[in-house]
């Protein structure tokens, strides 16, 4: 049986999702929580710590750049294709600041054959902090397992 014919795009989206978040040590460490996922888009957040900020006692940009790389990842990989990060480029445009909830939504902007775009905007309340743009390839394999589809 077709996966697609199976399950919809949203609850295909679901189940890519919490496969890969059962095995995603580095997202789950930094306090990560999905928020939302669909087929094409995730929606992740995560608290600032004091272990996060840096000399100028704002956010450290790799912990920006973690959390939007973590929401193109759940986006990209919403499709039931195992997909990596060939590239990504981020964009900093404020600071954010201790205690700030950062929420970074991932949306696919194109996806064709093994490549795919994705833009991210990482928010802290109203704020604009980062514009992150993914570029993806999808590897061999898929999320779901035979017995699920």
């Amino acid at each position: 049986m077709n996966v697609k014919a199976a399950l919809s795009p949203e609850d295909i989206a679901r189940a890519c999702a919490d496969a890969m978040w059962a095995e995603d040590d580095a997202s789950k460490g930094l306090g990560m929580e999905i928020v939302e996922i669909g087929p094409g888009f995730a929606t992740l957040a995560m608290n600032v710590r004091p272990d996060m900020v840096n000399g100028q006692r704002i956010v450290h940009g790799g912990f920006i750049f973690t959390l939007a790389d973590s929401a193109f990842a759940f986006a990209c990989n919403s499709h039931n294709d195992r997909v990596v990060a060939a590239q990504g480029q981020i964009t900093f445009i404020k600071p954010g600041k201790l205690g700030d909830r950062l929420v970074a939504k991932a949306r696919e902007v194109t996806r064709g054959g093994r490549s795919g775009i994705y833009d991210v905007r990482v928010t802290a309340g109203d704020t604009v902090i980062a514009e992150f743009r993914g570029h993806s390839r999808a590897i061999r394999g898929n999320w779901l397992p035979a017995q699920d589809q």
